[in-house]
């Protein structure tokens, strides 16, 4: 017998003792839900986010013998982009896996997710989870009601309209989607206009001309078929200013409300998960290259004094505002600058 979590929620039952339902040894079925905004395929097709939740909801399945079934939501279907994060915040949205920037509004320290030339690789990326920067993140992430379940992080590049956005005099009057507050600073103190929205708005930001270029994940660049209207692409493979922390995570109160073997066994399979999200991300920093390079556009790449450029104006502007925000955004950053 299927008892969706809710239903029981609904009629005044608390989480913990639904899960004790069943007779001997006998478990009731726990049906969630994960929520994203990409596009959606299947568990060996398509945007390497999608399959993430597809395997992670597959892996569930079995090896809870059937106690747990995720359900996948892909493109924002279940919920509203920028809605998902405070809802897995109140328990409405069981899980979801979400860009740390766009929940910044609410925990400023996720912001330190996409700060500009702060991450300079993806090893040093994946070192935050046992460095005591992640630590210290978790630790905040756990104090809103949100349980960090699985690390992924995310090269990124840009698509243009028209002329490659590589230096900083490169950026003068172009409007720039930059994807977080931080790249935002960065970018105006170039000279660029600025505007937020979410990465699978780009499409039709660009197209209307209300937005000259794009900075996203290589993921997203393909996913949402920037090439077919970008002239130019600076790709992220080589070097990048634009890392992003794109975690699965999870509502605190559902997952409270789980039995410890279950809670276990989510917390395994995400940890487990993480080397397909990494190895997902690296060939997509290839792969667009190709995809962009195919539809016609100029594909350029960042030397490192180009980098050192976008460094020393990150430094001035957005790490200096992220750390006057408050004592914990301070030491983030500081944290943060000890990964080596």
């Amino acid at each position: 017998m299927l008892i969706h979590r809710r239903h029981l929620l609904a009629a005044g039952l608390a989480a913990p003792a639904l899960l004790k339902l069943g007779l001997g040894s006998a478990r009731a079925a726990t049906t969630l839900k994960i929520s994203h905004q990409f596009p959606g395929g299947s568990a060996e097709e398509g945007d390497f986010r999608d399959r993430m939740c597809r395997k992670f909801a597959a892996a569930l399945k079995e090896r809870s013998g059937g106690a747990l079934d995720l359900q996948v939501y892909p493109g924002s279907s279940l919920m509203k982009t920028n809605a998902q994060f405070s809802a897995i915040r109140k328990g409405a949205l069981d899980m979801t896996l979400y860009p740390s920037p766009y929940a910044g509004g609410e925990v400023p320290e996720m912001n330190i997710g996409l700060m500009p030339a702060l991450v300079p690789s993806y090893a040093q990326a994946v070192a935050w989870k046992n460095a005591p920067v992640g630590r210290k993140l978790v630790e905040i992430l756990d104090a809103k009601g949100v349980i960090l379940v699985s690390w992924v992080w995310q090269a990124g590049g840009v698509a243009s309209r028209e002329r490659p956005l590589l230096t900083p005099d490169d950026a003068k009057g172009m409007k720039v989607r930059g994807g977080s507050r931080e790249m935002d600073l960065m970018m105006k103190q170039a000279g660029a206009a600025t505007l937020s929205l979410p990465s699978n708005e780009s499409y039709a930001a660009m197209q209307t001309g209300a937005c000259d270029a794009v900075l996203t994940s290589s993921t997203s660049l393909i996913s949402f078929r920037l090439e077919e209207i970008s002239k130019a692409l600076t790709s992220g493979r080589e070097r990048s200013y634009w890392f992003m922390l794109e975690p699965i995570m999870m509502s605190k109160i559902v997952f409270s409300g789980l039995p410890k073997d279950q809670q276990d066994l989510i917390m395994a399979v995400g940890a487990e998960l993480e080397p397909f999200g990494q190895d997902g991300a690296k060939a997509d920093d290839s792969k667009v290259e190709e995809v962009f390079a195919k539809a016609g556009a100029k594909v350029v790449h960042m030397d490192e004094a180009t980098l050192g450029k976008w460094r020393d104006i990150a430094r001035e502007t957005a790490w200096k505002d992220f750390a006057n925000k408050n004592a914990s955004c301070a030491e983030l950053l500081k944290l943060a600058e000890k990964v080596a």
